[in-house]
């Protein structure tokens, strides 16, 4: 038996409708670092999609190790042309404990936030570089294409911190811009990306 709302079938059988948004994930590219500068989704470059095909897009990064001890993990985006320039604003807070239990809190972060900058935004700060210390965590990229409104953008993550720590970070914000973002670029601020695994998937 179907299900017909306003003429227009959308279940049946057990089946959606392709215009019924499902919430499912599909996988869309995955880039291995090594050695890596940075790690770089560009739309129309390796069959990477960034466009009106998904409304929304996230991006996971899972143990990713830099070369460098004590070096931020920051992203930037592309708004046309070759620059990952785009004007942002956001907003920054994490909570820590240590391995030792004597220090923990929960924080706001001002030195994380940007204010219609065209700079990278920092996601997780003074990561370890020890042969154990990784980071991971995901970012949400919201209608990328459009040319009306802002793009937002939503990250959380989990560092093993230069000092022993666990810091939970928070970022949000948005990219100031009517152009279409078509490019989203992941980097330390000093030195490779020594390992990690990077994914990207649309969702409907």
């Amino acid at each position: 038996m179907g299900l017909i709302s306003n003429g227009t079938t959308l279940l049946d059988a057990g089946a959606l409708d392709s215009g019924v948004a499902t919430g499912a994930m599909t996988l869309i590219k995955t880039i291995t670092a090594s050695s890596s500068a940075n790690v770089s989704f560009v739309h129309g470059t390796s069959n990477v999609v960034l466009d009106g095909t998904y409304k929304s897009y996230i991006f996971k990064y899972i143990s990713v190790h830099g070369q460098t001890d004590n070096k931020d993990f920051q992203v930037n985006f592309r708004d046309g042309g070759s620059s990952y320039d785009a004007t942002k604003t956001s907003t920054f807070f994490y909570s820590y404990h240590n391995e030792g239990g004597t220090e923990a809190a929960l924080t706001y972060y001002a030195d994380g936030d940007l204010i219609q900058s065209t700079g990278v935004q920092m996601l997780s700060g003074s990561n370890g570089a020890g042969n154990d210390e990784s980071l991971s965590g995901e970012m949400f990229l919201y209608n990328p294409s459009s040319t009306a409104f802002v793009k937002h953008f939503i990250a959380t993550n989990n560092t093993y911190h230069k000092s022993d720590f666990s810091q939970h970070r928070h970022v949000a914000g948005y990219c100031n811009v009517t152009a279409a973002i078509d490019g989203v670029q992941f980097s330390f601020n000093s030195g490779n990306i020594d390992s990690g695994t990077f994914k990207l998937y649309g969702i409907k």
